[in-house]
């Protein structure tokens, strides 16, 4: 195998260990987990610590994400793709809390190129522009705010709300639909009404 496909199946074998074990992952279990002697290890990382550099650089790049963006069939129903697509970002988001969380560092988001991002969503909901009341760059950044949150594990696990509960939220909001506008309070004023409580002597109602 060559040397760069080597080192790139060994991150990817050392990811569910920091996970695990943190940065107290041993090299003989990642060579274990490789399917190589621990001697290999050594013959493409110098140390423990690159391989985990390399782990997590592997982990952060984007294209895998991106290409399971893209692999959402944009002729479904709306509701539908948004929920896909928050699947894939809580995926995204879940799994690096996981890792950092275990490597001691402050969890962060991956690093997005926008115009990437944006043209997929473009792309992806290209079908439902007329019933949108947003840009696709604007369902870009909800979608990215409910699934960073829900994904947290300090608040994740209160929201109680399930993918499919989210996409709703996100597609429809919390509003009923749409029905004739309510009355002003002015027009109500000067609509007459019939009286049904007893009044004052003055005619005013009682309090």
């Amino acid at each position: 195998m060559p040397v760069e496909e080597r080192r790139a199946a060994i991150a990817q074998a050392t990811l569910p260990l920091l996970v695990a074990h943190g940065r107290d992952v041993t090299t003989r279990q990642i060579a274990d987990a490789s399917g190589v002697a621990e001697g290999t290890l050594f013959r493409v990382f110098d140390d423990k610590e690159a391989i985990i550099d390399a782990a997590v650089e592997h982990f952060l790049d984007p294209e895998p994400f991106r290409a399971a963006l893209r692999s959402i069939d944009p002729s479904l129903p709306l509701e539908l793709k948004i929920e896909l697509v928050l699947a894939r970002f809580l995926d995204r988001f879940s799994g690096i809390f996981g890792v950092f969380a275990a490597l001691g560092n402050r969890p962060r988001p991956p690093a997005q190129n926008l115009e990437i991002i944006t043209g997929i969503f473009d792309e992806l909901l290209a079908p439902d522009l007329e019933a949108l009341r947003v840009p696709p760059a604007q369902v870009f950044k909800f979608v990215r705010l409910v699934a960073f949150s829900s994904a947290m594990p300090q608040f994740g696990p209160t929201i109680g709300l399930d993918t499919d509960e989210l996409a709703h939220l996100i597609v429809h909001g919390i509003a009923t639909p749409a029905g004739p506008p309510p009355r002003a309070a002015s027009d109500a004023v000067l609509e007459p009404t019939l009286q049904t409580t007893p009044t004052s002597p003055m005619g005013t109602t009682p309090c």
